[in-house]
């Protein structure tokens, strides 16, 4: 079953069941596909659909460190359950040792040697890590290996 696909099972599931914060949540990311779907207009794949809903936590993450730093503990609450059902559709996470594996080995691919080459780096990384890594923490550790 492709994601989008499964996506809208499980608004039609959150309707019956009643669940309002969750059906919430599903059609603002059923909002966001059909959005870049018709701006762009084409069908999303599953890689395109991880990258919407990567996009959309990495916004939710921010509005959360916003809202913290403002004195908001209730839009804190109302983010983060967000997070927790967009992740819900995300890969496994990988793990800080699968993610120093796939450096190492995408720095010896691109022969990379110092920072001028962490956009070759990237590039190699960015397909494999996507939606199973925060790419901006993985682009600082390339940084840090690279320097």
């Amino acid at each position: 079953m492709a994601l989008k696909d499964r996506i809208t099972a499980d608004m039609k599931t959150a309707m019956k069941a009643g669940e309002k914060e969750r059906l919430a949540t599903i059609r603002l990311a059923l909002a966001a596909i059909k959005q870049r779907e018709v701006d762009e207009r084409i069908t999303l794949d599953d890689a395109q659909v991880l990258a919407v809903l990567d996009k959309m936590i990495k916004q939710r993450r921010e509005a959360i460190t916003q809202f913290q730093s403002g004195g908001r503990a209730d839009l804190v609450a109302k983010e983060t359950a967000e997070i927790g059902v967009l992740q819900g559709y995300l890969p496994s996470q990988m793990s800080d040792a699968e993610i120093d594996e796939l450096i190492t080995q995408s720095i010896a691919a691109a022969g990379a040697s110092s920072v001028k080459d962490m956009g070759k780096v990237m590039a190699l990384v960015r397909p494999k890590a996507q939606g199973r890594a925060d790419l901006g923490a993985v682009s600082a550790r390339i940084r840090q290996k690279l320097s």
